[in-house]
């Protein structure tokens, strides 16, 4: 039986306390390691402390790892409201220990069929930002309650209605305000307070606002759940609660319709999969364009000696950002629902396109955005979106990331529901050539059409070491996602990291337009000196991203929890 490791080191380190066991941790200099208390049995790693508990109570009661992250997602819609979602939808990666099988389940959201291609256009032709962010025509059909049954159906032990029997207390009886919760509420007070039903839910009589401590109750989220667990995925995309959706976002100037939330449907997809420095690396396939630009950068650094020119030098910032630019080139062009758009997959994540990126890029200058243009290649076959990673006793694994866009979606609840609504539809090129709410462009390939699923970066990954599992990670930030879990599969293969200080580890990321390399606070003025240097337009900006991991330490045979305290509430639980 496999150790399960969630340390007590504090927010700096990202390592969380496992209930019921004596803590031990200590802190040494330069290279040494962390020594954290260790768990039998299971590990939740999540963004939200009550949710990650739920997760690790299920797997106790005997429940797997699939049924805990369908009980996780749940209660992150009651716990963390700005991302969790019923409302929404998202990408789970599964990995089944038995039959050695991973799985991609895509439960993104759907256009409606009355969806057109030029819906989010002006009268003179231009892209209309607030209809695709903060109008009914913002909604795509949500995913989530689909998508967790399929999880449940094919690879969970547990039913539905026990799955949520957790979240539904929540919503019932209340949950404790954080100082998190509290300041995400403070922060959005325009985009909710827009909406009746919202502002009834989120701030207290007469407008006030919920402090931290205070019990916030979201009895018609209750309502909603109970009738899930009553009827099943008919009780939230048939009869009463989808006709409130139905009618919410109708009102708003949407168009979806009892047909479409009917009509939704999750999909069983095979993953992408690539290989670096001889650990297989499975991740998401479109809609996403996660796996597919995680095996393009990773193949083009692997030639590098990485390792050698050492974490976060000068010259690997450089070579990283340059295969950045080049991927996210790409993605402009040729990434979309592959159901619409024949996505050129093989040729974007083999070797050899790989090695004509490396011929491109220069080790003494960086090459300015306008000289990169999409590679000429032929068909061949939020930031507040949030993720958690599961392992349980017998080797099985989620990772699973899930979003309603924004900070709480468009920040319209439908009435009566409890239901914060995506605003998922501005992941859309809205017109081909202009910068959606991330600064990420796209073309036809992610045009509007009916029934189609928007483009995301969402990307949901476990890597794999001699055929086995070794490191389920994934994490929030709309393009910065990508990046982001590309520095934490490096940080741990090529620079040797435990999962802790891979994620605590100051973050870059380059997405080609604009001409800026993004870095967090953390390096040194000479290394950015060096970078400017070399061209780079170099910004320090907010923190990236949200990883939350749990790897394998081989030589001891441990689990590692690692929960990034670049959100206060991150946790990671085992039992």
């Amino acid at each position: 039986m496999k150790r399960i490791i969630a340390g007590t080191l504090g927010a700096a380190l990202g390592l969380a306390p496992v209930a019921g066991f004596a803590q031990e941790a200590a802190i040494y200099s330069g290279m040494d390691r962390i020594h954290p208390a260790w768990a039998e049995n299971g590990m939740v790693v999540a963004q939200e402390e009550v949710a990650a508990e739920i997760g690790r109570d299920i797997l106790a009661a005997g429940g797997n790892a699939f049924d805990a992250g369908v009980a996780v997602a749940f209660a992150l819609a009651v716990t963390l409201p700005r991302a969790g979602n019923l409302g929404g939808g998202g990408f789970m990666i599964v990995h089944d220990a038995e039959s050695g099988e991973t799985k991609a389940i895509d439960y993104r959201e759907m256009a409606p069929m009355s969806a057109d291609r030029d819906m989010f256009l002006d009268e003179a032709g231009e892209a209309d930002s607030e209809k695709s962010r903060f109008t009914g025509l913002a909604t795509g059909v949500p995913g989530t309650v689909a998508g967790m049954q399929m999880v449940l159906d094919q690879y969970g032990t547990m039913t539905l209605a026990e799955v949520l029997e957790p979240a539904i207390g929540l919503a019932r009886d209340g949950i404790d305000v954080t100082a998190d919760l509290a300041d995400s509420l403070k922060g959005l007070e325009g985009r909710l307070k827009k909406w009746p039903a919202s502002e009834a839910i989120f701030y207290k009589e007469g407008g006030e606002f919920y402090e931290p401590g205070d019990r916030l109750v979201q009895a018609d989220l209750a309502a909603t759940l109970q009738r899930i667990a009553d009827q099943g995925p008919q009780g939230f995309y048939t009869g009463d609660t989808a006709q409130k959706i139905v009618d919410a976002v109708g009102a708003s100037g949407g168009r979806i319709t009892m047909e479409d939330m009917a009509g939704y449907k999750a999909i069983s997809r095979d993953t992408v999969s690539g290989t670096y420095r001889g650990y297989e690396i499975v991740s998401m396939p479109p809609p996403s364009s996660g796996g597919i630009h995680i095996v393009q950068i990773l193949n083009t650094l692997e030639e590098y000696p990485i390792g050698f020119l050492g974490h976060n030098s000068a010259e690997t910032i450089h070579l990283m950002a340059e295969a950045m630019k080049r991927a996210y080139a790409d993605r402009s062009e040729y990434l979309g629902d592959p159901e619409f758009y024949d996505v050129p997959q093989a040729q974007l994540v083999s070797k050899d396109y790989a090695a004509d990126i490396r011929k491109g890029i220069s080790r003494a200058r960086a090459t300015p955005s306008d000289q990169i243009k999409p590679a000429d290649l032929a068909p061949y076959e939020s930031d507040q979106t949030t993720h958690f990673s599961i392992v349980d006793k017998a080797g099985n694994a989620v990772s699973n990331t899930y979003t309603i866009n924004f900070s709480y979606g468009s920040g319209m609840v439908a009435d009566g529901t409890g239901v914060l609504m995506n605003n998922e539809m501005d992941d859309f090129a809205a017109k081909p050539g202009v910068m959606n709410a991330y600064g990420l462009i796209g073309g036809d390939a992610n045009a509007v059409e009916p029934g189609k699923r928007p483009l995301s970066s969402m990307s949901p990954t476990i890597v794999k070491k001699d055929g086995e599992f070794f490191m389920v990670t994934g994490s929030p930030g709309g393009s910065r996602i990508i990046t982001t879990v590309i520095q934490m599969i490096m940080n741990v293969v090529d620079h040797g990291m435990n999962i802790a200080e891979a994620t605590v580890a100051p973050r870059i990321h380059h997405q080609w337009l604009p001409e800026v390399l993004r870095v967090e606070e953390g390096l040194s003025p000479d290394t950015i000196m060096a970078l400017e240097a070399k061209g780079h337009v170099v910004e320090t900006m907010a923190t990236m991203g949200s990883a939350q991991s749990i790897m394998v330490d081989d030589e001891n045979g441990l689990l590692l929890g690692g929960a990034d305290t670049r959100q206060t509430s991150s946790a990671a639980r085992g039992y």
